[in-house]
C-alpha cells in the first residue's frame, strides 16, 4: 500500500510545479462540494410541515430539533418579527433572501475551480512542450530521455486537470439543480406565509371558519 502511494507520488511529481495548484484546486473544490452536500441534506431533510409553519407565524411555539429549510425561515422570522404586518412582511422577505443566498453560496466557486483545473493542465502542457522543444534545439531528436521529461510534464498535467474537472463539472450541475429545487420550495412557502401576514388575512380566515 505504501509502495503504491509512493509510486503514484513519483508519477504525479513528474508533472512539475503546475501539479501544486491543480492539487490545491481539487482539494478546495471537494471541500466545498462536501460542505454543500451536507448542507443541502440538512435543509431538505427533517423539516416542519407547511401547516405547522403557518401556526408558528400566527404565534405558535417554535419546535426544536429541526433544521429544515421551512423551519429556518420561520424561526429566523419569529426571532425578529415586530408585530406590524407591513414590517413583518419585509422581514419575511429579507429572511427568505438570506436563505436564498445561503443556498447558492460556494456553488459559483465550485464551478470556477472545476473550470480552472483543465486550464492549469493546459498550462502544464504548454510548459512541457516548451521544455521538449528546448531539448530538441540543444540536442536534436537523438536524446530521447531528455525529451521524455517535457512530454511527461505535458501529459501528466493535462490528465490531472481533466480528472479534477470532469467530476467537478457534473457535481456542480447536480448541486445547482438541487439548490434550484430548494429555492422553488422556499419561494412557495414564503408566498404562503406572506399571504398569512397580510392585514386582511385574519378577517378572511375568521369569516371562512364562521361559514
Amino acid at each position: 500500500m505504501i509502495d503504491r502511494f509512493w509510486d503514484n507520488w513519483d508519477y504525479l511529481a513528474q508533472g512539475g510545479w503546475v501539479m501544486v495548484p491543480i492539487a490545491l484546486s481539487s482539494l478546495l473544490m471537494w471541500v466545498f462540494i462536501l460542505e454543500r452536500w451536507i448542507t443541502f441534506g440538512r435543509l431538505g431533510g427533517h423539516d416542519i410541515e407547511p401547516a405547522d409553519g403557518l401556526r408558528m407565524v400566527d404565534g405558535g411555539a417554535v419546535p426544536t430539533g429541526v433544521a429544515g429549510l421551512r423551519w429556518r425561515l420561520v424561526s429566523g422570522f419569529a426571532a425578529r418579527r415586530s408585530g406590524r404586518a407591513a414590517a413583518d412582511r419585509l422581514l419575511l422577505r429579507a429572511e427568505s433572501e438570506r436563505l436564498r443566498r445561503e443556498l447558492r453560496r460556494r456553488l459559483a466557486a465550485i464551478s470556477v475551480l472545476a473550470a480552472v483545473a483543465p486550464l492549469l493542465g493546459l498550462l502544464g502542457t504548454v510548459l512541457g512542450m516548451i521544455q521538449t522543444f528546448e531539448v530538441i534545439a540543444l540536442f536534436g531528436t537523438g536524446n530521447a530521455k531528455a525529451m521524455a521529461g517535457g512530454i511527461s510534464v505535458a501529459l501528466i498535467t493535462t490528465q490531472s486537470g481533466l480528472i479534477v474537472a470532469i467530476p467537478g463539472i457534473f457535481i456542480s450541475r447536480a448541486l445547482s439543480r438541487r439548490a434550484g429545487r430548494l429555492e422553488a420550495a422556499l419561494d412557495e412557502f414564503t408566498l404562503a406565509l406572506d399571504r398569512r401576514l397580510r392585514p386582511d388575512a385574519a378577517p378572511r380566515a375568521m369569516e371562512a371558519s364562521a361559514s
